[in-house]
């Protein structure tokens, strides 16, 4: 792959966008074992990465996660992740939200667990919950969710502009492949626990589905926080894309320890 390969995968916005042309998979690696061994070197190199953003304690990187379910929002994290220790990495994972939250603005949760300074936070979805789920079962007026857009836009952008990097990532998976990942959370018995009967129904409004997810697109990849259109038919190729994503994005910031000033002969240390 090419040092800038991530460009591929950057979805631009604007009418032009067209979600059914993006693939659900692609054939960059030989096989598994290939994917396999590039998702371990990425997140080798992203351990000390990690460990030095923390140090330097000035910037922080905001990874979203969207995606049908069993697109591997939870496969992903553990990809990337998976070498780093948890000194300064968090996930946040949004559900239906609580009487408190529904009190509040609907970014009041999201911003309350955006990464502070030094920090790695995965979201789990996210905000753009909703302008899908939200818009799609009609959970709030029409004019409303199409005000949320732009209000995103700012929100994300109001992050970038004070030291966060958003990396936003749409695990593309097929109808297919969640029929399949669907059947095995009820065959498998260590998978059952996470089936919903909930996923049937939004199964069923897969178009719809579809429909939202290419407004989402269309309005929100912005120069300051673009989505990645990333397919995920394949566990393995989909985490060694976004390790990889990562990887580079945080190469690219170059996090540096700070120097404090003290040196060996200034102290005596018994």
């Amino acid at each position: 792959m090419s040092e800038n390969y991530a460009d591929r995968f950057i979805a631009k916005g604007g009418a032009k966008f067209n979600l059914s042309k993006c693939p659900t998979e692609v054939d960059i690696f030989s096989g598994k074992s290939s994917a396999r061994a590039a998702i371990k070197d990425s997140a080798k190199a992203i351990q000390p990465l990690a460990h030095k953003l923390y140090g330097e304690a000035e910037r922080s990187v905001l990874i979203v996660l969207q995606g049908m379910d069993t697109s591997g929002k939870d496969g992903t994290t553990a990809a990337i992740l998976h070498r780093t220790p948890p000194l300064n990495i968090n996930v946040a994972s949004f559900k239906a939200p609580s009487k408190k939250e529904l009190s509040q603005d609907y970014l009041w949760r999201i911003h309350n667990v955006c990464p502070g300074k030094g920090q790695i936070t995965v979201f789990n979805r996210s905000h753009y919950e909703d302008v899908l789920v939200v818009k799609v079962r009609n959970f709030a007026p029409a004019e409303k969710v199409e005000q949320r857009y732009e209000q995103i836009n700012n929100f994300e952008r109001h992050l970038t502009e004070n030291g966060t990097t958003v990396l936003k990532f749409m695990l593309h998976i097929s109808h297919e492949t969640q029929g399949e990942r669907l059947r095995e959370r009820l065959e498998e018995p260590h998978k059952r626990w996470k089936f919903n009967p909930g996923d049937l129904e939004d199964r069923k409004l897969w178009p719809d589905f579809m429909t939202a997810y290419e407004t989402m697109v269309r309005l929100t990849s912005t120069d300051h926080a673009p989505w990645h259109i990333i397919p995920s038919d394949s566990r393995s190729t989909r985490g060694a894309i976004i390790s990889r994503i990562v990887k580079d994005t945080l190469e690219q910031m170059n996090p540096q320890y700070p120097d404090p000033g003290y040196r060996p002969s200034d102290f005596v240390i018994d």
